[in-house]
């Protein structure tokens, strides 16, 4: 019986599950929000308050267990510089799970991850080199050239 065994397995063993739900919440504190499964986005979760938590606080200890946690120096730092101090006030509820349609491959059941109080940044579009934004070149070319010529003249 699994009574009081409340650890979401996600059909991985300890490891894998743990590196996977690290890298998780890693990329929900710098990219603020996630799209992911439902299981995972609610396994996740404990995981992202409980290091907000830790976060609050701030002491050097706290640092290395963050580190330890998420692998990443980088996003601890982030986790302590911006997402902690956002939250000082708040006492738990850092997190909000949206719930989205299914997914057409495997029909499960997708969700978003994202922070509570923090905004959200639009996402920047990033063309290849040398590939120019066709629908901004045609608006362009739209507004220079009139479609139609004024009642009078005549294109040459």
């Amino acid at each position: 019986m699994r009574h009081l065994k409340r650890t979401a397995k996600l059909g991985r063993t300890s490891e894998h599950r743990n590196a996977m739900l690290a890298n998780l919440v890693c990329s929900l504190i710098i990219h603020r929000r996630v799209t992911t499964t439902l299981a995972k986005a609610k396994a996740a979760r404990s995981v992202a308050e409980k290091l907000v938590t830790l976060g609050k606080s701030g002491t050097v200890h706290d640092r290395r267990l963050a580190v330890a946690r998420l692998h990443q120096e980088d996003a601890a730092k982030v986790l302590f510089t911006e997402i902690a101090p956002a939250f000082k006030t708040r006492n738990g509820g850092y997190t909000r799970i949206l719930h989205l349609n299914q997914r057409n491959g495997d029909a499960a059941q997708r969700a978003i991850l994202e922070w509570v109080d923090i905004a959200v940044e639009a996402p920047e579009t990033t063309t290849p080199a040398g590939v120019t934004d066709v629908a901004a070149t045609v608006t362009k070319e739209a507004d220079a050239t009139p479609a139609v010529a004024p009642a009078g003249e005549t294109k040459a």
